[in-house]
């Protein structure tokens, strides 16, 4: 009951938007506008605001023009050939058809189904009907924006949840890691690689959580002092994404230098560590809106002990992986704010000339 009062928390916002979205788009479809039954005013709304966030605009426009090719097939044809079994399916391919070939979404030709299917079955044809539909759908799309920039949610909380979980995921595979090589545990480095295969869902949901947070901090008067919080956020995006994918490389390596039993260098356990521990600041930091800078050294820390020298200690596998610990490291330094050049900057040369 807890987790899912929690649940209920979490989507608060929303329902509320929903709800309250509806109530206004019929106020205003009916007692303003006059329109006696005006369905399609709340359900446009429901559907712009949606409760999953990200792209409201574009969800408005395109559900306002499904609806419109839903009402203007279904009004045409049914009241030319009435109402049946094979008039429906004969509305809703046309409707969807027609959606289709103007090259739409897949909202335009959901809507186009649900609104042809709408008048065949429940809303009789009437020589206005059609306009007046469109005019409804109008009102509930933008009154669904507007309640979304009035009364929004906080584009934080989902990035901060998200957040979490993708640089959790990229902790716990460079602690994995590393409790794998310093114990020469085959197995358990090929657990560590088997679920960091599985964090490419969560760097999507990531970007996605990021993607509608900048939507409500553009549109939002009320969230625009959040824009900062969710910068530092999308400057991080892309290197932690960067960084996971290293990480099962080097994971993938480091499996197949235990394998082959090669040598293990001496601080490679250690500096995964340290490379953990930086995730771990870069996501507190984050989430407590302040610049990562505490990161940022610990990351400049390990790719100072990234030197040629730990090359010699280990066979491929294992110099592959220092390797991308080397890679790992400039990731995060990007991830807390530098450019590649600057992270690049503070690797120690592999080669006598590059120093």
């Amino acid at each position: 009951m807890t987790r899912r009062l929690r649940r209920l928390l979490r989507t608060g916002v929303p329902i509320v938007q929903c709800a309250l979205a509806a109530g206004v788009a019929w106020f205003l479809a009916h007692d303003i506008v006059g329109h006696v039954a005006p369905f399609f005013a709340p359900i446009a709304a429901v559907i712009s605001l949606g409760v999953s966030l990200g792209q409201r605009m574009r969800r408005a426009l395109e559900l306002v023009v499904g609806v419109s090719i839903g009402v203007g097939v279904g009004d045409v044809l049914i009241s030319v050939i009435g109402t049946g079994t094979w008039q429906i399916a004969l509305v809703v391919a046309l409707a969807m058809s027609t959606a289709v070939l103007l090259d739409s979404g897949g909202v335009i030709v959901l809507q186009a189904a649900s609104s042809s299917v709408l008048v065949a079955t429940l809303l009789p044809p009437a020589t206005a009907g059609g306009l007046t539909r469109m005019l409804d759908a109008a009102i509930g799309g933008l009154v669904g924006f507007a309640v979304a920039a009035l009364l929004p949610a906080n584009p934080l909380a989902v990035a901060h949840r998200n957040g979490r979980v993708v640089l959790g995921a990229l902790a716990d595979a460079l602690r994995g890691v590393a409790s794998a090589v310093a114990h020469r545990d085959v197995s358990m480095a090929a657990d560590v690689l088997a679920d960091a295969r599985k964090s490419h869902k969560s760097v999507e949901e990531f970007r996605a959580a990021l993607e509608a947070g900048a939507e409500i901090a553009r549109f939002a008067p009320i969230r625009w002092r959040r824009r900062g919080d969710l910068e530092r956020y999308e400057t991080a995006a892309t290197p932690v994404d960067r960084a996971l994918r290293n990480t099962r490389v080097l994971a993938r390596r480091a499996l197949a230098a235990l394998r082959d039993e090669e040598p293990v260098p001496r601080p490679l356990p250690g500096m995964l560590e340290e490379l953990a521990g930086t995730v771990v600041l870069l996501r507190d930091e984050l989430a407590s809106g302040k610049d990562p800078l505490q990161a940022r050294e610990a990351a400049r820390s390990v790719a100072k002990k990234s030197t040629v020298e730990m090359l010699g200690e280990g066979d491929f596998s294992m110099q592959v992986v220092v390797l991308q610990v080397r890679s790992i490291a400039v990731d995060l330094l990007q991830a807390s704010g530098l450019t590649r050049t600057e992270a690049v900057a503070a690797l120690p040369p592999l080669h006598p000339d590059e120093g």
